[in-house]
Parts: structure tokens; C-alpha cells; sequence
């Protein structure tokens, strides 16, 4: 087959090639990379395609494939931050199964892999990954047209373990306050400031985190937060309590982005504060289960009231992992029944 001539495209060259009556082109700085580019690719499809007349599958490496994947798909996602995470840490999530190729793995291969996971994570951690690599051989089945089976559906998922039911105190909440190093009665101006008013704000909206950093001034609504887009795919209310609307009153109102605060910036914060202030054992997304459970025991608010707060489509997920009384709780609400 002949190679076409590059064309130029301002300061740059582009070349298409035709096989199999699929179009693929690229652009480099010179001719002659694009006509060494070409070279090499058709040499590339002319084996590929041979081999496969032979039976043979090309290598196509995992790791490879996961990165074809966020190209294409997984950097357009809510979860495109930490897909790339995942992804920047493969080799060390998944082993020697990073580099094998996606046509040589077998369910056993996987089930090694998900033996050995489990010792290592949480189970709920091995179960996200579980269902990520999962995702990302089904996007090779079902839109590459690679593979005719996803492997990974053929193996048992992790168990999904015990959901999280760490609470924060009022003294836990205190003492990360005096970490924080701020006045909570000032405009906060550092990143630190910043993190602890997330984190005030939270407890009181139960809102994610992620929800409080895309907040701007016109969200901000007479008596409420409205949210655009949630987790769940859809728009959502959030009333405001009286200490909210404290917080809120803090930010300038020429202000439009109420947090300036980067995820990755107020997660390091985080992390580093709660080291400090001896509370490791907090994580930020715990402020959402302190923040539902104070709204029952307080606020008395029936779940499906709660669910509209919250953004929950399954009560059972609400209730069974996020609502989290401890044993006094349960006994000064079922002794208020009786008076």
C-alpha cells in the first residue's frame, strides 16, 4: 500500500491512511514523521491483521487498555479523579495482571488477584476496584469489539464488608477546629480556613464534599442551596440551618466560587490536620453520616424527608450505612416516645 502524502495544517502535518475501510490519521511537526508514523502503523495492522487470520490475537497489555479507557471515557466521568488514581497506581493494585494481555486473562487470574486484594484493602475497596476493571473490559467488549466475553463478570465480586459507622463528636469536632487554626466567626482566607469551614458546613448540610467545592453564589438560594448536578445524576435542595446560613454569611458576596479550594489541596489539608489534632481515624465523608444522624436525633425528620435532603434513591442505603445512632441515641429516642 502506498503512503499518502501529509497535508499541512498550519504549523504542523497531518496524514490519513485507509484500512480495511477504517480511516486513521495523526499529526507530527514534520513530513517525514508523519510518513515514518505511517510506515510503522501499517507495518502494525498489516501483522496484527495477519495474525489474526491465523488465530492468533495481538498483545493488547491491561494497563494499556485501562489508559485507552480514561482517554475516551473515563476522564468525562464524575469519578474521572480517582479512575486516574487507580490507574496511576495499576501496577501496584494489580500486579503482573497490569501487563498481561487482555486475552490471555482468565478467571483464575482474577480470582488470585481478588484473593490477594482482600488482604490488603478494605473489602469495600477491593469491590470498587472489582467493578472498575470490570467496567473497563465490557467498554473493550462492547465498544472496541476486542473481546467477545467479559472475563471479570465470571468471577464472585468481593464481599462488600461492613459499612462505615465512625461519628464525629462535638469534642472530635472542637479539637479540629483549634487545629485548623481559625476563627470561626472570621472570613477564612487560607486553604486551612477553608477545609475547616468545608467541614462546618458539611455537618450541618450533609452535603459531599465534592457538592460543597462546585458550590457558587447562585446556588445559593432564600433558605436553601440549590445543586445542579449531584451524584445521583440529578438536581437536589439542601436547606439551611441557622448555623449555615452563619458560614455562608462569612463569604464575600462578590465571591462567586464559595470554596476556592482545590479536591486534591483541601484533601491533603485534611489528611495533614486530622494527623495532627491524633484523629487519623476521621475521614472527611464521615461528616455526611454525623450530619444525617444529628438531623433524625434533632430535627426529628422522617427518612423520606431526610432522602430529599440527602439525595438518597435507596432508603436502605440511607438508613443501614449512613444513619449511625450509637446506643444512648437509641435509648433517649425510645424513652421519648413514652412521655
Amino acid at each position: 500500500m502506498k503512503i499518502p502524502k501529509p497535508r499541512k495544517r498550519g504549523n504542523s502535518f497531518r496524514i490519513e491512511l485507509m484500512f480495511n475501510g477504517k480511516r486513521i490519521s495523526a499529526t507530527r511537526d514534520t513530513e517525514k514523521e508523519c510518513e515514518q508514523w505511517a510506515a510503522l502503523k501499517l507495518l502494525e495492522l498489516k501483522t496484527g491483521k495477519s495474525k489474526e487470520e491465523q488465530g492468533i490475537k495481538p498483545i493488547f497489555p491491561f494497563d494499556q487498555l485501562c489508559e485507552k479507557y480514561y482517554l475516551e471515557k473515563g476522564n468525562k466521568l464524575k469519578s474521572a479523579r480517582v479512575i486516574r488514581n487507580k490507574l496511576d497506581n495499576i501496577h501496584r493494585i494489580l500486579g503482573g495482571l497490569a501487563t498481561k494481555s487482555i486475552h490471555d486473562i482468565k478467571p483464575n487470574d482474577i480470582v488470585q488477584w481478588r484473593n490477594k486484594r482482600i488482604q490488603e484493602v478494605k473489602s469495600s475497596t477491593a469491590l470498587r476496584e472489582f467493578a472498575m476493571f470490570s467496567s473497563i473490559i465490557s467498554y473493550a467488549q462492547k465498544e472496541l469489539f476486542l473481546i467477545e466475553n467479559n472475563v471479570w463478570q465470571t468471577v464472585v465480586k468481593p464481599d462488600k464488608g461492613k459499612g462505615r459507622s465512625q461519628r464525629i463528636s462535638i469534642e472530635d469536632q472542637e479539637r479540629l477546629i483549634q487545629f485548623f487554626k481559625w476563627d470561626i466567626t472570621k472570613k477564612p482566607t487560607r486553604v486551612m480556613h477553608y477545609t475547616c469551614w468545608a467541614m462546618l458546613f458539611a455537618l450541618e448540610t450533609a452535603m459531599r464534599q465534592g457538592e460543597i467545592l462546585a458550590m457558587k453564589r447562585e446556588h445559593i438560594k432564600n433558605g436553601f442551596i440549590f445543586l445542579p448536578m449531584t451524584k445521583n445524576g440529578e438536581s437536589r435542595n439542601v436547606p439551611l440551618s441557622k448555623e449555615a446560613k452563619r458560614l455562608l454569611d462569612l463569604i464575600p458576596l462578590d465571591q462567586d466560587i464559595i470554596v476556592p479550594v482545590k479536591q486534591k489541596s483541601l484533601g491533603r489539608t485534611w489528611i495533614r490536620v486530622r494527623g495532627e489534632a491524633g484523629l487519623n481515624n476521621i475521614n472527611f465523608h464521615d461528616t455526611r453520616h454525623e450530619a444525617i444522624t444529628r438531623m433524625v436525633k434533632i430535627r426529628k425528620l422522617p427518612v423520606e424527608v431526610l432522602a430529599k435532603i440527602t439525595g438518597h434513591k435507596t432508603i436502605g442505603i440511607l438508613i443501614n450505612t449512613y444513619y449511625n445512632p450509637d446506643a444512648q441515641d437509641l435509648v433517649e429516642m425510645f424513652n421519648e416516645t413514652e412521655s
